[in-house]
């Protein structure tokens, strides 16, 4: 089998073949009696069979003919949830200039975007994200800092080719792959259910046929999924979901959608899964080729924002296939969401700002799983911790927690640092912003650049100084600065790095959903969103336990009698909160 993936902290990777064996089933819900009742990469643009987009690595590989029967339980059904820009242009001396205000949108169905005729230079840096209704424009491109003067050519412009003497990817340097291979490896020793996946599974193959394409952060973790992916027999082409957390400084707005469309838009291969990371990727789809829903089995969602806008999707019956929501799975939530926080926001902070939090106030807006890590991380390391919440039950959860609650016009004008978890949009306004001290630190843990007003900050009064890379400071008229961190997108994944070990939970739940709406016979998933199994849950935990030497106590047949379960789990029903 040929694999081929770039990406990685700093550098593009070029795959290593995947050894395959015949090992045992996957998942222990595999069996005949259910199958009668699925670091960083360097500035890049677009990814495919075998290499990255926008910043993000890309993988070809050859699928196995082997179909593999895959896990039999039904995920459980989720009830409905509740979960703007001219341009600027970076002087010489660091500051912003407004350039004059152009709006172009990406032309869909009559009116059609040439791809693959590059725009000039200013058409491309226009190109807005507001087609999405939870991403607004983006200033990074323009705005943005890079150290790399030495090559200015755009990615999409290069003509590159990797060892195995295929072009079709877009990255910034396709020499770096050699590094990026070690960037992996290091990854894979902290990631040991997806090794195990790769041991236990490959030899059925239980993704052979899949297509899949995928949007998300494209990291050195991102690289042992995809590999994983293919190690089962899978094809997968990707992109990236953030341009900072692949490193692509550089990347505009047309790179951004040109990278998705290109791995979507491929003469003779047509996805038949989707992996996505903030509903993009499968807005686009849905907006630009409605007809490739006929061929897709499914969908895997993991953040707040994109599961937020499938539910919104099968709301209004628009939902053409179905869904698996991973973001409120059990592993997903805590131990992504809240253990991975927890760590990386101190981490993030530190870097950026070298500040000490001792004393420090802060606010930290939303108290669901990823409020909860950095508002405990914080607390812990001495400051003086506000939340701000709209649910009276993660409120009465932050109050028992020792923090106090309170409007965030309350505090704005005395914390040190304000910090967005919430996943919305418009979290943090102007009025905030006007109303801050001097020297307040502002940055978003959430998701996208939605939550923090930065367009609003876009303006002719105010001044942008770039301090260091992913650090800018806003400046009032009167002298007073902010600093903003990222350019309000991710904190974590921008400006720092996040625990291995977390995004191995993650990833696995990731694949494991993938196989199981994959394998799912007809009728077991209808046009809507679920959770994924119970099972599925447990063995995603289960996996990890050996790298603690834990050792689980088994049930007797008479207490098992007893509790009503069975031996071998689920050991909670469906609506344990854990």
């Amino acid at each position: 089998m040929s694999v081929q993936v770039v990406a990685t902290k700093m550098a593009e990777v070029e795959l290593k073949d995947v050894p395959s064996k015949d090992l045992s089933p996957i998942s222990p819900l595999a069996s005949k009696s259910d199958e009668k009742d699925g670091t960083k990469t360097e500035p890049c643009a677009a990814v495919s069979s075998a290499t990255s987009p926008t910043a993000e690595p890309t993988v070809r590989a050859d699928s196995s003919p082997n179909p593999t029967k895959m896990p039999q339980a039904s995920a459980m059904k989720r009830p409905d949830q509740q979960q703007n820009g001219g341009e600027a242009f970076v002087n010489q001396d660091g500051t912003v200039a407004e350039a004059p205000r152009m709006k172009k949108q990406i032309q869909f169905a009559d009116q059609k975007q040439e791809f693959n005729k590059r725009p000039s230079k200013i058409g491309r840096r226009s190109l807005s994200r507001s087609i999405s209704q939870s991403s607004t424009d983006s200033y990074s491109s323009a705005a943005s800092y890079t150290d790399s003067s030495d090559d200015e050519t755009s990615p999409r412009d290069k003509q590159q080719k990797n060892s195995k003497g295929s072009a079709d990817f877009c990255i910034k340097n396709i020499k770096q792959a050699d590094f990026g291979r070690r960037e992996i490896e290091i990854a894979e020793q902290e990631m040991p259910a997806l090794m195990a996946l790769r041991k236990r599974a490959q030899g059925e193959k239980p993704l052979a046929g899949a297509k899949i394409v995928g949007c998300t952060h494209i990291t050195a973790q991102t690289a042992v999924l995809m590999e994983t992916l293919s190690a089962l027999g899978a094809q997968c082409r990707w992109a990236a979901c953030n341009i900072y957390s692949t490193q692509n400084e550089g990347e505009s707005e047309d790179d951004f959608w040109w990278c998705i469309d290109r791995c979507v838009n491929l003469e003779g291969w047509q996805p038949n899964m989707i992996l996505d990371d903030g509903g993009d990727l499968t807005h686009w789809i849905y907006k630009k080729y409605p007809n490739m829903f006929k061929k897709i089995k499914g969908i895997v969602e993991e953040s707040v924002t994109g599961v937020h806008r499938l539910y919104q999707l099968s709301k209004a019956g628009k939902l053409c296939v179905p869904a698996m929501n991973v973001n409120d799975s059990v592993t997903k939530q805590k131990f992504d969401n809240l253990y991975c926080c927890r760590e990386s926001i101190l981490d993030g902070l530190k870097r950026t700002t070298d500040v000490m939090f001792g004393g420090k106030q802060v606010v930290v807006c939303g108290y669901g799983e990823v409020g909860k890590g950095c508002s405990a991380a914080l607390k812990a390391m001495g400051s003086i911790v506000y939340v701000t919440e709209i649910d009276p039950i993660c409120a009465l959860q932050a109050c028992m927690d020792g923090f106090r609650l309170v409007k965030l016009s309350e505090v704005i004008r005395q914390v040190d640092i304000v910090i967005t978890c919430t996943g919305n949009k418009n979290v943090v306004v102007r009025d905030y912003l006007d109303r801050m001290k001097n020297g307040c630190i502002v940055c978003n843990m959430g998701h996208s650049n939605t939550e923090i007003d930065v367009a609003s900050l876009r303006t002719p009064e105010l001044t942008w100084e770039r301090v260091r890379s992913q650090v800018d400071h806003v400046i009032w008229p009167d002298g007073k600065r902010i600093v903003l961190l990222a350019e309000g997108r991710l904190l974590n994944l921008s400006c720092s790095t996040v625990p291995t070990f977390v995004l191995s939970i993650t990833a696995t739940t990731q694949a494991l959903a993938l196989i199981e709406l994959y394998n799912a016979p007809e009728g077991r998933y209808k046009q809507d969103v679920y959770l994924l199994p119970k099972k599925m849950d447990e063995y995603v935990a289960s996996l990890h336990l050996p790298t603690f030497d834990a050792h689980l106590t088994e049930l007797t047949d008479e207490q098992a009698k007893y509790l009503g379960l069975n031996k071998n789990g689920p050991f909670k029903p469906n609506y344990y909160r854990y």
